[in-house]
């Protein structure tokens, strides 16, 4: 197994903690995977995995106004091009052996756009549109690509957009958190675990039918049927 982060205390330390409770070897690459630097360094650790996840962190939120043409294009790289170049550079070995899970962390906003988050709302909606072709190429070779959308978890993440939210309002922030959690059907936020629990499920043998799809987890929040 190898795992991937910017910073390199934490990135060791959850190393370690992955290891201690498994019994499996981990290697970790401190990198940037947005870039194409980060993610040499981190395929020349292991090149051919049989299993991808990425997830890379989410742009900034913002006004729309104020973003310039370098703001889309690192969110483009970062949560768009950067797991289509990672797609490519794994999924013809995979092919080859006949086993292989893609699983990309994007947003429940791809399914229902958050107003302060639209560079993430745009970049990852063009990562859905890409997927959903690429996906039925190639589970006849028993290769899986599917999306996970969460929604709110408790996570740094949504740390930040409640941030971002109670400075746009006025708000205080705590505010901000307490109308977001009385709007959630399950009554609270999403744990940590659950996400990986189910991630875990879309990367196992288990899952070889399952294919281009985005499994939305946000507590029932999006009230559509589809």
């Amino acid at each position: 197994m190898t795992i991937v982060a910017r910073r390199e205390m934490e990135l060791r330390q959850a190393a370690e903690e992955i290891a201690s409770a498994t019994c499996t070897r981990v290697q970790y690459v401190a990198c940037d995977i947005a870039t194409e630097e980060g993610r040499f360094a981190a395929l020349a650790v292991l090149p051919d995995p049989d299993i991808l996840v990425t997830n890379a962190g989410g742009p900034p939120p913002g006004d729309f106004r104020h973003w310039t043409r370098d703001d889309w294009i690192a969110a483009l790289d970062a949560n768009m091009l950067a797991p289509i170049a990672l797609m490519r550079a794994t999924v013809d070995c995979m092919i080859q052996r006949r086993f292989g899970r893609v699983l990309n962390i994007t947003s429940a906003a791809v399914k229902a756009p958050i107003d302060v988050l639209g560079l993430s709302n745009g970049a990852r909606s063009g990562l859905t549109g890409f997927v959903a072709g690429l996906a039925r190429k190639t589970v006849r070779h028993n290769v899986t690509i599917n999306n996970l959308l969460p929604g709110y978890f408790e996570t740094d993440r949504i740390a930040g957009v409640f941030a971002a939210r109670a400075q746009a309002t006025g708000l205080a922030t705590d505010a901000v958190r307490h109308d977001e959690l009385k709007l959630a059907p399950a009554g609270r936020f999403g744990d940590p675990a659950e996400f990986g629990a189910a991630c875990a499920f879309l990367a196992s043998a288990h899952a070889g039918y399952i294919t281009g799809q985005n499994l939305l987890m946000d507590g029932g929040l999006y009230p559509g049927t589809f």
